[in-house]
């Protein structure tokens, strides 16, 4: 875990009393070449593996499941994200990315295990890094790819409320919302305000705002929640949707956009949720910067960096990632239940790393180091920061 190259398995060659015999370079470096091959069949094998591996997992985790006791009031949560992923070098369907990169664009899917653990991917979509941010057939994709991970999913049928998929305002279009609702899926999925919203905003009578909870669920000063549904043009949107707004004060150094007003920072999200007050659903749809943890906690496990030169070949190291992260999401889940280091995160330490405390041997068995005390074995946190991500 936290390899760069296909070289640094040499860090578990190292030890073989813990991981035995570890396979040679050139064996992995063939057999990647082997299943790079026909990269849909691998793909196709290695998903169907992992959703049975998940099946059984989660049927011994009971309670602790992620799945456990869903309903539409407290749906199973999916979140959907992308990330950058830097090519410092030439390699296949490596191209400038919008933040002035040069790489690829993955879109990811992850289910939340709430604020009780950390969570695990279900789907890894390698896309070239000019992939569009808002491009709806890839998040189709990645959520009916997401889908067929869960335990009972059934090929062609409805999931329904009770699974969420969350997102950022780049699944705020209409085919994917719309394909949301066509699944019967709840959602809550961060939506883009028009030019005129300072206008809008005064049409709100100042005892419909409510006031924003905080990670903690305590009321937040300065933060603010109101529906907006009634006064938006929502023509070609499901006629179930709601847009619910936020306003608050801005950060130190925070600037402001042409649909902020009164000087407060406003963002949206859309929902099909009729349950639950506006505060609970706003912080509900802000816990999806967690998202960001579960991609950080990739990245730590190998995710960083591309290894090979041929797409497929980095296709099949994208799944090879996702397995690692399962693996340890599963034993926090089957093995550190109800105890703080469930939420740890790995500290991808490759070669020459040297954590101030030594792993535990379930950690070292995963080849990673979780220790809460080092600067990136750090916890992962319940909710995030007080920063909205909408």
């Amino acid at each position: 875990m936290g390899g760069d190259c296909l070289a640094d398995i040499a860090l578990l060659r190292a030890e073989s009393g813990v991981y035995g015999r570890v396979a040679s370079d050139p064996t992995v470096s063939r057999t990647i070449d082997a299943l790079a091959a026909d990269a849909s069949a691998a793909l196709k094998a290695i998903n169907t593996a992992r959703a049975t591996a998940r099946a059984a997992v989660w049927a011994l985790a009971g309670e602790h499941a992620p799945d456990h006791a869903a309903d539409a009031a407290a749906p199973l949560t999916i979140d959907i994200d992308a990330t950058l992923i830097t090519a410092h070098s030439e390699k296949e369907q490596a191209a400038p990315t919008f933040k002035r990169g040069f790489g690829h664009h993955p879109l990811c899917a992850f289910v939340d295990h709430g604020p009780e653990g950390g969570g695990e991917p279900l789907a890894v979509l390698l896309r070239a890094g000019n992939a569009g941010s808002n491009t709806a057939a890839d998040h189709i994709t990645v959520a009916r790819a997401a889908l067929a991970q869960l335990p009972g999913h059934r090929p062609g049928g409805r999931p329904g409320r009770k699974i969420l998929i969350r997102t950022d305002g780049a699944g705020a279009t209409h085919a994917f919302v719309a394909w949301c609702h066509g699944q019967r899926l709840s959602y809550s999925i961060g939506f883009g305000l028009p030019d005129n919203t300072p206008q809008l905003l005064k049409q709100v009578p100042a005892e419909a705002w409510t006031p924003a909870y905080d990670a903690h669920d305590q009321v937040r000063d300065g933060a603010w929640v109101a529906e907006l549904t009634g006064l938006l043009d929502l023509t070609g949107w499901p006629p179930v949707m709601r847009v619910i707004a936020r306003k608050e004060r801005p950060h130190p150094a925070a600037q402001l956009r042409i649909t902020d007003a009164d000087g407060l920072r406003v963002t949206a999200f859309a929902t099909d949720s009729t349950r639950g007050q506006l505060p609970d659903l706003e912080l509900r749809h802000r816990r999806r910067a967690r998202a960001e943890d579960r991609i950080r906690c990739a990245k730590d496990t190998g995710l960083t960096n591309l290894p090979l030169h041929d797409f497929a070949q980095n296709q099949i190291s994208c799944a090879i990632v996702a397995l690692a992260c399962e693996l340890t999401a599963w034993m926090q889940m089957l093995a550190l239940t109800d105890t703080d280091a469930r939420r740890w995160e790995p500290n991808g330490c490759g070669p020459g790393c040297s954590p101030s405390r030594p792993p535990s041997l379930a950690a070292d068995a995963a080849g990673c180091c979780t220790s809460p005390s080092t600067t990136r074995g750090r916890p992962s946190s319940a909710t995030p920061s007080s920063g909205y991500a909408p």
